[in-house]
Protein backbone atom coordinates (compact mmCIF):
# COMPACT_ATOMS: atom_id res chain seq x y z
CA UNK A 1 0.00 0.00 0.00
CA UNK A 2 3.08 2.34 0.23
CA UNK A 3 3.65 2.68 -3.22
CA UNK A 4 0.71 4.70 -3.47
CA UNK A 5 1.97 7.48 -1.52
CA UNK A 6 3.41 9.96 -2.85
CA UNK A 7 7.34 11.01 -2.37
CA UNK A 8 10.14 10.72 -3.96
CA UNK A 9 10.36 6.91 -5.14
CA UNK A 10 6.91 7.11 -6.33
CA UNK A 11 7.25 10.27 -8.40
CA UNK A 12 7.00 8.16 -11.44
CA UNK A 13 3.81 6.77 -10.84
CA UNK A 14 2.15 10.36 -9.79
CA UNK A 15 3.01 11.30 -13.08
CA UNK A 16 1.74 7.98 -14.99
CA UNK A 17 -1.58 8.14 -12.71
CA UNK A 18 -2.24 11.79 -13.00
CA UNK A 19 -1.58 11.72 -16.53
CA UNK A 20 -3.89 8.85 -17.31
CA UNK A 21 -6.46 10.76 -15.13
CA UNK A 22 -5.93 14.22 -17.62
CA UNK A 23 -6.29 12.54 -20.84
CA UNK A 24 -9.37 10.94 -19.65
CA UNK A 25 -11.01 14.02 -18.79
CA UNK A 26 -9.48 15.87 -21.61
CA UNK A 27 -11.03 13.34 -24.03
CA UNK A 28 -14.26 13.63 -21.98
CA UNK A 29 -14.23 17.38 -22.34
CA UNK A 30 -13.33 17.52 -26.03
CA UNK A 31 -16.09 15.06 -26.81
CA UNK A 32 -18.84 16.93 -24.74
CA UNK A 33 -21.64 18.41 -26.74
CA UNK A 34 -24.27 19.59 -24.14
CA UNK A 35 -24.26 21.08 -20.61
CA UNK A 36 -25.83 18.22 -18.82
CA UNK A 37 -27.40 14.51 -19.90
CA UNK A 38 -30.61 15.37 -17.91
CA UNK A 39 -29.99 12.45 -16.01
CA UNK A 40 -32.59 11.92 -13.09
CA UNK A 41 -31.35 11.50 -9.52
CA UNK A 42 -33.39 8.05 -9.34
CA UNK A 43 -31.72 6.82 -12.23
CA UNK A 44 -28.15 7.59 -10.86
CA UNK A 45 -28.35 6.92 -7.24
CA UNK A 46 -28.59 3.62 -7.72
CA UNK A 47 -25.36 3.01 -9.48
CA UNK A 48 -23.78 5.16 -6.92
CA UNK A 49 -25.23 3.27 -4.20
CA UNK A 50 -24.38 -0.37 -5.81
CA UNK A 51 -20.90 0.51 -5.40
CA UNK A 52 -18.89 -1.36 -2.56
CA UNK A 53 -16.41 0.50 -0.88
CA UNK A 54 -14.91 -2.22 1.10
CA UNK A 55 -13.74 -3.95 -2.41
CA UNK A 56 -11.16 -1.83 -4.14
CA UNK A 57 -10.65 -2.25 -7.86
CA UNK A 58 -6.58 -1.92 -7.47
CA UNK A 59 -6.58 -0.82 -10.95
CA UNK A 60 -6.04 3.04 -11.69
CA UNK A 61 -7.86 2.78 -15.29
CA UNK A 62 -10.67 0.89 -13.85
CA UNK A 63 -11.67 3.24 -11.31
CA UNK A 64 -11.62 5.66 -14.46
CA UNK A 65 -14.18 3.74 -16.18
CA UNK A 66 -16.30 3.81 -13.33
CA UNK A 67 -15.73 6.92 -12.77
CA UNK A 68 -16.88 7.60 -15.98
CA UNK A 69 -20.48 5.82 -15.88
CA UNK A 70 -20.67 7.34 -11.90
CA UNK A 71 -20.08 11.10 -12.34
CA UNK A 72 -17.77 12.28 -15.69
CA UNK A 73 -20.49 11.06 -18.36
CA UNK A 74 -23.61 13.32 -16.62
CA UNK A 75 -21.48 15.87 -14.75
CA UNK A 76 -23.13 19.39 -14.97
CA UNK A 77 -20.31 21.28 -17.57
CA UNK A 78 -19.71 24.82 -16.43
CA UNK A 79 -17.76 25.40 -19.75
CA UNK A 80 -20.14 24.55 -21.91
CA UNK A 81 -21.81 27.92 -24.29
CA UNK A 82 -25.20 27.02 -23.27
CA UNK A 83 -24.74 26.33 -19.31
CA UNK A 84 -26.66 29.53 -18.62
CA UNK A 85 -27.98 29.03 -14.80
CA UNK A 86 -25.41 30.04 -11.74
CA UNK A 87 -22.68 32.11 -10.73
CA UNK A 88 -20.33 29.56 -12.19
CA UNK A 89 -17.49 29.90 -14.02
CA UNK A 90 -15.55 28.23 -17.00
CA UNK A 91 -11.23 27.88 -15.19
CA UNK A 92 -8.59 29.22 -17.20
CA UNK A 93 -6.10 26.58 -18.03
CA UNK A 94 -2.96 28.17 -16.01
CA UNK A 95 -5.27 28.04 -12.57
CA UNK A 96 -5.87 24.56 -12.96
CA UNK A 97 -1.90 23.67 -13.75
CA UNK A 98 -2.02 25.81 -10.29
CA UNK A 99 -4.62 23.17 -8.44
CA UNK A 100 -2.08 20.08 -9.64
CA UNK A 101 0.60 22.03 -7.96
CA UNK A 102 -0.66 22.86 -5.12
CA UNK A 103 -2.84 19.74 -4.84
CA UNK A 104 0.54 17.82 -5.02
CA UNK A 105 2.69 19.60 -2.72
CA UNK A 106 -0.29 19.75 -0.01
CA UNK A 107 1.07 23.09 1.86
CA UNK A 108 -0.89 24.34 4.57
CA UNK A 109 -1.51 28.01 4.80
CA UNK A 110 -1.70 28.15 8.68
CA UNK A 111 1.88 28.39 9.36
CA UNK A 112 4.73 29.43 7.66
CA UNK A 113 6.37 26.19 8.80
CA UNK A 114 4.15 24.57 7.10
CA UNK A 115 3.85 26.95 4.01
CA UNK A 116 6.80 29.32 3.56
CA UNK A 117 6.78 30.43 0.11
CA UNK A 118 2.84 29.74 -0.15
CA UNK A 119 2.30 32.12 2.95
CA UNK A 120 3.55 35.03 0.88
CA UNK A 121 2.39 34.10 -2.12
CA UNK A 122 -0.62 34.48 -0.33
CA UNK A 123 0.03 37.82 0.92
CA UNK A 124 1.46 39.39 -2.11
CA UNK A 125 -2.07 38.61 -3.65
CA UNK A 126 -4.10 40.08 -0.94
CA UNK A 127 -2.00 43.35 -1.09
CA UNK A 128 -2.53 43.19 -5.30
CA UNK A 129 -6.06 42.69 -4.38
CA UNK A 130 -5.93 45.58 -1.66
CA UNK A 131 -4.45 47.82 -4.10
CA UNK A 132 -6.76 47.42 -6.69
CA UNK A 133 -9.78 47.84 -4.22
CA UNK A 134 -7.91 51.07 -3.20
CA UNK A 135 -8.15 50.19 0.56
CA UNK A 136 -4.94 52.24 1.54
CA UNK A 137 -1.85 51.24 3.01
CA UNK A 138 -3.20 49.58 6.47
CA UNK A 139 -5.23 47.27 4.42
CA UNK A 140 -5.15 43.51 4.50
CA UNK A 141 -7.21 40.00 4.51
CA UNK A 142 -6.58 36.30 3.75
CA UNK A 143 -8.03 34.12 1.63
CA UNK A 144 -11.32 32.02 2.57
CA UNK A 145 -13.24 28.66 1.23
CA UNK A 146 -16.29 31.02 -0.06
CA UNK A 147 -18.03 34.38 -0.22
CA UNK A 148 -20.35 32.98 2.87
CA UNK A 149 -17.04 32.45 4.82
CA UNK A 150 -15.61 36.10 3.77
CA UNK A 151 -19.39 37.47 4.97
CA UNK A 152 -19.45 35.82 8.12
CA UNK A 153 -16.07 36.94 8.95
CA UNK A 154 -16.05 40.42 7.65
CA UNK A 155 -19.15 40.57 10.07
CA UNK A 156 -17.61 39.41 13.07
CA UNK A 157 -15.01 42.09 12.61
CA UNK A 158 -17.45 44.07 12.20
CA UNK A 159 -19.64 42.72 15.35
CA UNK A 160 -16.13 43.04 17.36
CA UNK A 161 -15.62 46.77 16.19
CA UNK A 162 -18.98 47.57 17.61
CA UNK A 163 -17.35 47.21 21.33
CA UNK A 164 -20.53 46.21 23.37
CA UNK A 165 -21.84 43.00 25.18
CA UNK A 166 -25.60 43.52 24.14
CA UNK A 167 -25.71 41.54 21.25
CA UNK A 168 -29.64 41.79 20.94
CA UNK A 169 -29.38 46.32 20.44
CA UNK A 170 -26.89 45.35 17.09
CA UNK A 171 -28.00 46.09 13.95
CA UNK A 172 -27.09 44.91 10.30
CA UNK A 173 -28.56 46.56 7.08
CA UNK A 174 -28.67 44.94 3.74
CA UNK A 175 -30.89 44.95 0.64
CA UNK A 176 -34.19 42.68 0.25
CA UNK A 177 -31.71 41.09 -2.32
CA UNK A 178 -28.71 40.72 -0.63
CA UNK A 179 -26.99 37.49 0.10
CA UNK A 180 -28.60 35.03 2.15
CA UNK A 181 -25.40 34.64 3.94
CA UNK A 182 -25.91 37.53 6.25
CA UNK A 183 -28.49 35.71 7.74
CA UNK A 184 -26.84 33.10 8.31
CA UNK A 185 -23.47 35.18 9.50
CA UNK A 186 -25.78 37.13 11.82
CA UNK A 187 -27.46 33.82 13.22
CA UNK A 188 -23.95 32.27 13.63
CA UNK A 189 -22.59 35.44 15.41
CA UNK A 190 -25.55 35.06 18.50
CA UNK A 191 -26.91 38.12 17.03
CA UNK A 192 -31.07 37.84 17.32
CA UNK A 193 -33.92 37.32 15.09
CA UNK A 194 -34.23 40.83 14.35
CA UNK A 195 -30.66 41.74 13.70
CA UNK A 196 -30.90 41.53 10.10
CA UNK A 197 -32.81 44.99 9.12
CA UNK A 198 -33.35 44.55 5.15
CA UNK A 199 -33.87 47.77 2.72
CA UNK A 200 -36.48 47.63 -0.36
CA UNK A 201 -34.80 48.54 -3.60
CA UNK A 202 -35.57 50.96 -6.57
CA UNK A 203 -36.19 49.66 -10.40
CA UNK A 204 -32.60 48.65 -10.51
CA UNK A 205 -32.24 46.65 -7.99
CA UNK A 206 -29.89 48.44 -5.88
CA UNK A 207 -30.54 49.64 -2.27
CA UNK A 208 -32.26 52.41 -1.76
CA UNK A 209 -30.33 54.72 0.20
CA UNK A 210 -33.36 56.81 1.35
CA UNK A 211 -34.46 53.91 3.39
CA UNK A 212 -31.21 53.27 4.70
CA UNK A 213 -30.66 56.96 6.14
CA UNK A 214 -34.00 56.54 7.87
CA UNK A 215 -33.21 53.09 9.38
CA UNK A 216 -30.15 54.65 10.48
CA UNK A 217 -31.90 57.25 12.10
CA UNK A 218 -34.35 54.87 13.68
CA UNK A 219 -31.79 52.91 14.97
CA UNK A 220 -30.02 55.59 16.82
CA UNK A 221 -33.27 56.90 18.02
CA UNK A 222 -34.42 53.66 19.45
CA UNK A 223 -30.77 53.21 21.37
CA UNK A 224 -29.82 50.86 18.98
CA UNK A 225 -26.22 50.18 17.55
CA UNK A 226 -25.73 49.91 13.78
CA UNK A 227 -23.44 47.31 13.56
CA UNK A 228 -22.53 47.08 9.77
CA UNK A 229 -24.10 48.00 6.11
CA UNK A 230 -24.03 45.22 4.15
CA UNK A 231 -23.79 46.57 0.46
CA UNK A 232 -23.74 44.27 -2.58
CA UNK A 233 -21.81 44.66 -5.63
CA UNK A 234 -23.40 42.06 -7.64
CA UNK A 235 -26.64 40.48 -6.73
CA UNK A 236 -27.08 36.89 -6.91
CA UNK A 237 -30.10 37.42 -9.09
CA UNK A 238 -29.85 40.50 -10.93
CA UNK A 239 -26.01 41.37 -10.59
CA UNK A 240 -27.41 44.80 -9.43
CA UNK A 241 -24.82 47.19 -7.69
CA UNK A 242 -25.85 49.13 -4.65
CA UNK A 243 -24.64 52.78 -4.51
CA UNK A 244 -21.60 52.45 -2.85
CA UNK A 245 -20.03 55.97 -2.64
CA UNK A 246 -24.04 56.99 -0.88
CA UNK A 247 -23.91 54.39 1.11
CA UNK A 248 -20.43 55.01 2.05
CA UNK A 249 -20.97 58.77 3.36
CA UNK A 250 -24.29 57.29 5.57
CA UNK A 251 -22.20 55.11 7.07
CA UNK A 252 -19.60 57.35 7.91
CA UNK A 253 -22.19 59.75 9.19
CA UNK A 254 -23.31 57.34 11.38
CA UNK A 255 -20.19 55.54 12.14
CA UNK A 256 -20.91 52.23 10.64
CA UNK A 257 -18.59 49.47 9.58
CA UNK A 258 -19.28 49.65 5.77
CA UNK A 259 -19.18 45.73 4.29
CA UNK A 260 -19.35 45.22 0.18
CA UNK A 261 -20.16 41.69 -0.65
CA UNK A 262 -18.37 42.06 -4.21
CA UNK A 263 -17.89 37.58 -5.01
CA UNK A 264 -19.79 38.14 -8.39
CA UNK A 265 -19.08 42.16 -8.70
CA UNK A 266 -14.93 41.84 -7.91
CA UNK A 267 -14.25 40.78 -11.70
CA UNK A 268 -14.81 44.99 -12.34
CA UNK A 269 -11.53 45.04 -9.73
CA UNK A 270 -9.51 43.81 -13.68
CA UNK A 271 -12.22 45.02 -15.92
CA UNK A 272 -10.92 47.94 -18.93
CA UNK A 273 -14.47 49.13 -19.49
CA UNK A 274 -16.43 48.85 -16.56
CA UNK A 275 -14.22 49.81 -13.29
CA UNK A 276 -16.13 52.85 -12.75
CA UNK A 277 -19.25 50.52 -11.90
CA UNK A 278 -17.57 49.81 -8.66
CA UNK A 279 -16.47 53.35 -7.55
CA UNK A 280 -16.94 54.08 -3.87
CA UNK A 281 -15.65 50.15 -2.97
CA UNK A 282 -12.56 51.90 -1.61
CA UNK A 283 -14.25 53.47 1.17
CA UNK A 284 -15.31 50.14 2.54
CA UNK A 285 -14.27 48.57 6.09
CA UNK A 286 -14.01 45.12 4.20
CA UNK A 287 -14.83 43.57 1.31
CA UNK A 288 -15.34 40.27 0.02
CA UNK A 289 -14.25 38.87 -3.30
CA UNK A 290 -14.96 35.91 -5.36
CA UNK A 291 -11.81 35.10 -8.15
CA UNK A 292 -14.18 31.75 -8.28
CA UNK A 293 -17.12 33.51 -10.04
CA UNK A 294 -15.70 36.45 -11.86
CA UNK A 295 -11.78 35.75 -12.22
CA UNK A 296 -12.50 32.32 -13.78
CA UNK A 297 -10.61 30.76 -11.06
CA UNK A 298 -11.82 26.69 -9.73
CA UNK A 299 -13.68 26.32 -6.42
CA UNK A 300 -12.77 27.14 -4.03
CA UNK A 301 -10.76 30.71 -4.45
CA UNK A 302 -12.01 33.87 -2.66
CA UNK A 303 -11.04 36.27 0.26
CA UNK A 304 -12.28 38.43 2.60
CA UNK A 305 -9.81 42.33 2.56
CA UNK A 306 -10.11 44.73 5.32
CA UNK A 307 -9.02 48.25 5.27
CA UNK A 308 -7.57 48.05 8.76
CA UNK A 309 -5.20 44.79 9.43
CA UNK A 310 -5.62 45.73 13.35
CA UNK A 311 -8.65 44.53 12.47
CA UNK A 312 -8.13 41.18 11.85
CA UNK A 313 -6.74 40.79 15.67
CA UNK A 314 -10.22 39.71 16.36
CA UNK A 315 -10.03 36.41 14.39
CA UNK A 316 -7.17 35.40 16.25
CA UNK A 317 -6.00 32.73 18.79
CA UNK A 318 -3.13 31.44 19.96
CA UNK A 319 -1.85 27.67 20.43
CA UNK A 320 1.40 26.68 21.70
CA UNK A 321 1.19 23.72 19.58
CA UNK A 322 0.88 25.80 16.59
CA UNK A 323 1.28 29.66 16.66
CA UNK A 324 2.30 30.40 20.04
CA UNK A 325 2.28 33.70 20.81
CA UNK A 326 6.10 34.64 20.97
CA UNK A 327 5.70 34.47 17.01
CA UNK A 328 3.68 37.19 16.41
CA UNK A 329 7.40 39.14 18.27
CA UNK A 330 9.97 36.98 16.26
CA UNK A 331 7.69 38.27 13.14
CA UNK A 332 6.84 35.00 11.83
CA UNK A 333 3.84 35.03 9.19
CA UNK A 334 1.47 32.68 10.14
CA UNK A 335 -1.64 33.13 8.42
CA UNK A 336 -3.91 31.33 10.81
CA UNK A 337 -3.70 34.49 12.95
CA UNK A 338 -5.77 35.96 10.68
CA UNK A 339 -7.90 32.96 9.81
CA UNK A 340 -11.40 31.62 10.66
CA UNK A 341 -9.95 28.46 9.39
CA UNK A 342 -6.75 26.37 10.21
CA UNK A 343 -5.56 23.73 7.85
CA UNK A 344 -6.30 25.48 4.73
CA UNK A 345 -5.71 24.90 0.79
CA UNK A 346 -2.72 26.74 -1.06
CA UNK A 347 -5.73 28.42 -2.85
CA UNK A 348 -4.22 31.34 -3.84
CA UNK A 349 -1.76 29.39 -6.34
CA UNK A 350 -4.34 29.55 -8.74
CA UNK A 351 -4.82 33.38 -8.74
CA UNK A 352 -0.86 33.21 -8.74
CA UNK A 353 -0.73 31.51 -11.72
CA UNK A 354 -3.51 32.90 -14.04
CA UNK A 355 -2.13 36.47 -13.18
CA UNK A 356 1.78 35.47 -14.13
CA UNK A 357 0.32 33.72 -17.32
CA UNK A 358 -2.41 35.92 -18.55
CA UNK A 359 -2.01 39.03 -16.82
CA UNK A 360 -4.97 40.91 -14.74
CA UNK A 361 -5.95 42.65 -18.23
CA UNK A 362 -6.61 39.72 -19.90
CA UNK A 363 -8.93 37.94 -16.53
CA UNK A 364 -10.50 41.76 -17.58
CA UNK A 365 -11.11 41.33 -21.20
CA UNK A 366 -13.22 37.95 -20.58
CA UNK A 367 -15.41 39.39 -17.82
CA UNK A 368 -16.00 42.52 -20.20
CA UNK A 369 -17.01 40.04 -22.79
CA UNK A 370 -19.71 38.28 -20.77
CA UNK A 371 -20.54 42.18 -19.64
CA UNK A 372 -21.17 43.00 -22.91
CA UNK A 373 -22.78 39.75 -23.78
CA UNK A 374 -25.54 40.27 -21.19
CA UNK A 375 -26.30 44.15 -22.88
CA UNK A 376 -26.57 42.52 -25.95
CA UNK A 377 -28.93 39.63 -24.57
CA UNK A 378 -30.89 42.35 -22.64
CA UNK A 379 -31.47 43.79 -26.23
CA UNK A 380 -32.89 40.43 -27.58
CA UNK A 381 -34.98 39.88 -24.85
CA UNK A 382 -36.56 43.77 -24.65
CA UNK A 383 -37.36 43.00 -28.15
CA UNK A 384 -38.68 39.50 -28.16
CA UNK A 385 -43.11 40.11 -27.27
CA UNK A 386 -42.57 36.44 -25.74
CA UNK A 387 -40.80 37.50 -22.52
CA UNK A 388 -40.61 40.45 -19.63
CA UNK A 389 -37.12 40.97 -18.67
CA UNK A 390 -36.66 42.43 -15.71
CA UNK A 391 -34.04 45.09 -15.52
CA UNK A 392 -30.96 46.32 -17.54
CA UNK A 393 -27.58 44.43 -16.59
CA UNK A 394 -24.91 45.50 -14.62
CA UNK A 395 -23.07 43.00 -15.02
CA UNK A 396 -23.80 39.72 -16.47
CA UNK A 397 -26.86 38.40 -15.35
CA UNK A 398 -30.48 38.72 -16.90
CA UNK A 399 -33.77 37.85 -15.08
CA UNK A 400 -36.75 37.21 -17.33
CA UNK A 401 -40.54 35.25 -17.95
CA UNK A 402 -41.79 33.62 -20.61
CA UNK A 403 -45.36 36.02 -21.41
CA UNK A 404 -47.75 34.24 -23.33
CA UNK A 405 -49.81 36.94 -24.78
CA UNK A 406 -53.01 34.51 -24.72
CA UNK A 407 -52.79 33.42 -21.11
CA UNK A 408 -53.76 36.00 -18.34
CA UNK A 409 -53.29 33.63 -15.10
CA UNK A 410 -50.52 34.84 -13.27
CA UNK A 411 -50.19 31.63 -12.12
CA UNK A 412 -50.36 29.46 -14.94
CA UNK A 413 -47.58 31.51 -16.76
CA UNK A 414 -45.73 30.25 -13.27
CA UNK A 415 -46.58 26.88 -14.39
CA UNK A 416 -45.32 27.44 -17.63
CA UNK A 417 -41.81 28.85 -16.82
CA UNK A 418 -41.49 26.40 -13.97
CA UNK A 419 -41.99 23.51 -16.63
CA UNK A 420 -39.56 25.13 -18.95
CA UNK A 421 -37.13 25.08 -16.82
CA UNK A 422 -37.45 21.81 -15.69
CA UNK A 423 -37.90 20.63 -18.81
CA UNK A 424 -34.71 22.33 -20.54
CA UNK A 425 -33.05 20.49 -17.71
CA UNK A 426 -34.05 17.40 -18.28
CA UNK A 427 -33.72 17.46 -21.98
CA UNK A 428 -29.44 18.47 -21.21
CA UNK A 429 -29.68 20.78 -24.14
CA UNK A 430 -29.19 24.00 -22.04
CA UNK A 431 -29.26 24.64 -18.29
CA UNK A 432 -31.21 28.08 -16.60
CA UNK A 433 -31.41 29.13 -12.96
CA UNK A 434 -34.82 30.47 -11.44
CA UNK A 435 -35.64 32.97 -8.66
CA UNK A 436 -39.02 34.71 -7.96
CA UNK A 437 -39.52 38.62 -8.45
CA UNK A 438 -42.66 39.64 -6.82
CA UNK A 439 -43.75 36.51 -5.68
CA UNK A 440 -44.04 35.37 -9.52
CA UNK A 441 -41.62 32.93 -10.99
CA UNK A 442 -39.03 34.04 -13.46
CA UNK A 443 -35.86 32.26 -15.09
CA UNK A 444 -32.39 33.35 -14.74
CA UNK A 445 -29.23 34.23 -17.36
CA UNK A 446 -26.03 34.09 -15.20
CA UNK A 447 -23.67 34.76 -18.64
CA UNK A 448 -19.88 34.08 -17.22
CA UNK A 449 -18.91 32.07 -20.47
CA UNK A 450 -17.04 34.63 -22.75
CA UNK A 451 -17.55 31.59 -25.63
CA UNK A 452 -21.41 31.80 -25.22
CA UNK A 453 -22.42 34.00 -27.89
CA UNK A 454 -26.05 35.81 -28.49
CA UNK A 455 -26.81 33.24 -31.19
CA UNK A 456 -26.79 30.74 -27.83
CA UNK A 457 -28.96 32.80 -25.89
CA UNK A 458 -31.27 33.46 -28.95
CA UNK A 459 -31.50 29.29 -29.06
CA UNK A 460 -32.14 28.74 -25.83
CA UNK A 461 -34.67 31.37 -25.55
CA UNK A 462 -36.35 29.89 -28.32
CA UNK A 463 -36.41 26.35 -26.51
CA UNK A 464 -37.75 28.17 -23.23
CA UNK A 465 -40.92 29.03 -25.54
CA UNK A 466 -41.23 25.75 -26.98
CA UNK A 467 -41.04 23.73 -24.06
CA UNK A 468 -43.61 26.54 -21.98
CA UNK A 469 -45.79 26.42 -25.31
CA UNK A 470 -45.81 22.64 -24.99
CA UNK A 471 -46.81 23.00 -21.30
CA UNK A 472 -49.54 25.55 -22.19
CA UNK A 473 -50.81 23.55 -24.68
CA UNK A 474 -51.42 20.13 -22.78
CA UNK A 475 -52.49 22.39 -20.26
CA UNK A 476 -55.21 23.53 -22.25
CA UNK A 477 -56.39 20.05 -23.54
CA UNK A 478 -56.45 18.58 -19.84
CA UNK A 479 -59.15 21.33 -18.74
CA UNK A 480 -61.06 20.66 -22.10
Amino acid sequence: MRSHLLNDTTAERYRRTVTEGVERVAAHLAATDRPFTGIAVDALAPRIDGIDLDRPLHDTAAVLDELEEVYLRDAVHFHHPRYLAHLNCPVVIPALLGEAVLTAINSSLDTWDQSAGGTLIERRLIDWTAARIGLGPAADGVFTSGGTQSNLQALLLAREEAKTDDLASLRIFASEVSHFSVQKSAKLLGLGPDAVVTLPVDHDKRLHTVALARELERCRRDGLVPMAVVATAGTTDFGSIDPLPEIADLCARYGTWMHVDAAYGCGLLASLKYRDRIDGIEQADSVTVDYHKSFFQPVSSSAVLVRDAATLRHATYHAEYLNPRRTVHERIPNQVDKSLQTTRRFDALKLWMTLRVMGADGIGQLFDEVCDLAAAGWELLAADPRFDVVVAPSLSTLVFRYVPAAVTDPAEIDRANLHARKALFASGDAVVAGTKVGGRHYLKFTLLNPETTTGDIAAVLDLIAGHAEQYLGESLDRAS
